[in-house]
């Protein structure tokens, strides 16, 4: 392996047995023997990867793909079922934060002990604890029981551990939104620091934001393969583009669901995202306008209002508006007309809920469209703030 490489991954593979209503006594097994189902499920395929010294990598996909996998994998939490796996430095985990921690131990202790899960000696993490406990902000309880620890506690406290190992190779889970906003956003500033200190990191991550901030290179990974590595901004945007024909199908099958379902008393047959030509659409770049129609049956027609929610994938509300008093009539459509969303990239969904001027809830659909927000600049958040950027000379007194 060349010395400026710190992980090749070559042609690994991996497969789970799962079961399905597998018996637990001796006696289920004989009674139900034709209920031990299990199959085979291949999570990795031939998979080939190399990731350079001092290199921040994303792992992205859908859920299921294999990403959390290839992360074990290089822990050596488990082991491929063929290809090989090289490593070359020292490596921390950000998978499972905590794994190691005695709930009747000190917050102390515990560094102690999950510290040296990482391969630290007490020498050294006696060096690191007072930096340790001070990044974790739990200096009035450090010395109390873990198990009296709240679960937000608990994460700040295996968070500092693990980034304060200094270790060559750093691999992260999902586990970057830990503690209040103050916290989280002192762990993005210490990744940062991290990564120009010229650690390899690769992270596991459904945040473009994150990822863009973090990442030089990015690796999409689907039913198990590598389908692009390249750029954050372009692979991403493949990726986005893919995710939106999936939920654009599976939206179509919901809709086709719904129309053979009971009838409500409102029922909306129909919800679909449009640009300004009047064509179906799944993404939109940052300062597009979106029409959003709606398409409903009733079986009485009567006075009443609607109530519409634009929500992020992370449950972040980002928008809610409803309309002044309207005519249901028997079959109707009812358009919402967005003139330059300024929203930032993102997964977005729309739920809406039909009301009669009483207030009574006549129809509610959650998710009942999806699209997707994408941009060519370098923006994170909820919302574009437009703005200028001023240059001035200071004036001398």
């Amino acid at each position: 392996m060349e010395k400026e490489i710190a992980i090749d991954v070559s042609h690994i593979s991996k497969t789970f047995k799962v079961s399905y209503d597998k018996g637990k006594t001796i006696k289920d097994k004989v009674l139900f023997i034709k209920r031990d189902k299990s199959e085979s499920r291949t999570v990795l395929k031939d998979v080939s990867f190399q990731v350079r010294k001092g290199e921040a990598v994303g792992l992205i996909g859908h859920n299921g793909c294999g990403k959390s996998t290839t992360l074990k994998l290089l822990t050596r939490i488990m082991y491929p079922d063929s290809g090989k796996i090289q490593i070359n430095g020292r490596v921390s985990s950000l998978l499972e934060l905590g794994a190691g921690f005695h709930p009747d131990m000190s917050g102390r202790e515990n560094i102690y002990t999950n510290a040296s899960i990482f391969g630290l000696t007490k020498r050294e993490i006696d060096g690191r604890i007072d930096d340790i406990i001070a990044f974790s902000e739990l200096e009035d309880y450090i010395d109390n029981p873990v198990r009296t620890y709240s679960s937000g506690m608990y994460m700040r406290l295996a968070f500092s551990v693990a980034i304060n190992v200094n270790a060559d190779i750093l691999l992260i889970d999902e586990i970057l939104a830990v503690g209040d906003s103050n916290f989280q956003y002192k762990c993005a500033q210490k990744m940062q620091e991290i990564k120009k200190k010229g650690t390899t990191i690769i992270i596991v991550s459904h945040s473009m934001g994150q990822i863009e901030e973090l990442c030089d290179r990015v690796i999409w990974l689907n039913e198990g393969t590598i389908v692009e590595d390249g750029i954050p901004y372009f692979v991403y945007k493949d990726y986005l583009e893919f995710m939106a024909g999936k939920r654009k199908l599976r939206s179509e099958k919901e809709k086709r669901a719904a129309q053979e379902a009971k009838k409500l008393e409102l029922m909306i047959t129909s919800v679909d995202c449009v640009n300004d030509k009047g064509e179906y659409q799944c993404g939109f770049q940052v300062g597009e306008n979106i029409d959003i129609i709606m398409h409903y049956k009733i079986k009485k027609q009567q006075d009443g209002y609607v109530k519409w929610s634009i929500i992020r994938s992370d449950n972040v509300v980002c928008y809610e508006t409803e309309t002044d008093t309207v005519l249901f009539k028997e079959k109707g459509i009812m358009e919402l007309i967005m003139k330059r969303v300024l929203l930032l990239p993102g997964h977005y969904t729309l739920n809406i809920e039909c009301y009669t001027c009483n207030d009574d809830l006549i129809s509610s659909v959650g998710g009942v469209s999806y699209f997707d927000i994408w941009t060519d600049t370098v923006e994170n958040g909820v919302y574009r703030m437009p703005n200028n950027w001023i240059m001035k000379d200071e004036k001398e007194d």
